[in-house]
């Protein structure tokens, strides 16, 4: 309704006065005037009261407004790998001499200290890295292997992305506490117990999938649930599963092999060493720009942690 739809007597008998004449007219002309400037000078505040918000504050349409964290956290170093013999146990001379003995990585033999019977090296991620990023980040060593493990073998398959262990590393905290969401444990093959479940996606308050595995990993035949460390949706699982730990089976519950499948997945979107890409490719994951700016603000606090 306009201001045009009322008429004069609509709230009763009230009419325009008649017009002032003389003194009286002239100060109200007057006021009317300073009424005007009264009007503009609050219009202009207004004005620049939204921009000092808008700038200032973060107040916007972005969400978490212009101070949200970067899409993008400060990039960190590869984790040093290490090759020890594929039983687990140090040769004499520990990592470094394992390296020496391997002659080059690709060839995997060597034999140790006075034998002639060759051993098979693997690649594993410094023991003493990790025990000091775990202390540094409070992320147990277990889950913190998984992610850094997920950082090497992305950056081989994929120099381009640019992705690295504090992102992984940032989802599986928000995802699941690094596999221990509830009374879950993660056991030292990388599988938490009991296994982590997420809520029917039924449409109630959440996403609405109905069944894709006919159960298979989540239990449940009418709807999807996210499932695993870094909680698969058994239809994203099924597309993107991965075996990282190297037992031939792919597994959502198991940590190193949902660690890589995040890694692909992510990497998918493009390349995210910019903040735009980085941003693209975590909104991919979970579309929800809080959660966006919430991963970002974990992955710096992991890279903060060990500077």
């Amino acid at each position: 309704m306009s201001w045009d739809d009322f008429d004069g007597d609509e709230f009763g008998e009230q009419r325009r006065p008649n017009r002032a004449t003389g003194a009286a007219g002239a100060w109200q002309a007057a006021r009317k005037v300073l009424g005007y400037v009264g009007v503009v000078t609050g219009v202009v505040a207004l004005a620049a009261g939204s921009v000092f918000a808008v700038s200032t504050l973060g107040i916007a349409a972005k969400p978490g407004g212009f101070e949200a964290p970067p899409a993008k956290g400060a990039s960190v170093a590869l984790p040093p790998v290490v090759l020890v013999p594929e039983s687990g146990e140090q040769v004499a001379g520990g990592p470094e001499a394992n390296e020496a003995a391997a002659g080059s990585p690709e060839s995997g033999l060597s034999g140790s200290a006075g034998s002639d019977v060759p051993v098979q090296l693997v690649p594993q991620i410094s023991p003493e890295w990790m025990s000091r990023i775990a202390a540094a980040t409070g992320i147990p060593e277990r889950a913190l292997s998984a992610y850094a493990s997920a950082h090497v073998s992305i950056a081989e398959e994929q120099p381009e992305c640019g992705l690295d262990w504090t992102t992984i590393a940032a989802i599986g905290s928000i995802e699941s506490d690094h596999g221990s969401h509830g009374d879950s444990v993660l056991d030292a093959d990388g599988y938490s117990s009991p296994t982590i479940i997420g809520r029917a996606l039924d449409g109630n308050g959440v996403a609405k999938i109905a069944d894709t595995d006919g159960g298979l990993f989540d239990g449940d035949t009418t709807w999807d649930r996210a499932v695993g460390p870094m909680q698969f949706i058994p239809s994203t699982w099924i597309e993107w599963a991965s075996d990282g730990n190297g037992d031939d089976v792919t597994d959502p519950n198991q940590i190193d092999d949902a660690a890589l499948a995040t890694a692909r997945y992510l990497c998918a979107s493009g390349s995210m060493t910019s903040a735009d890409g980085w941003r693209a490719a975590v909104y991919s994951y979970n579309h929800d720009n809080d959660y966006v700016d919430k991963v970002a603000r974990v992955a710096i606090g992991f890279a903060e942690a060990v500077e």
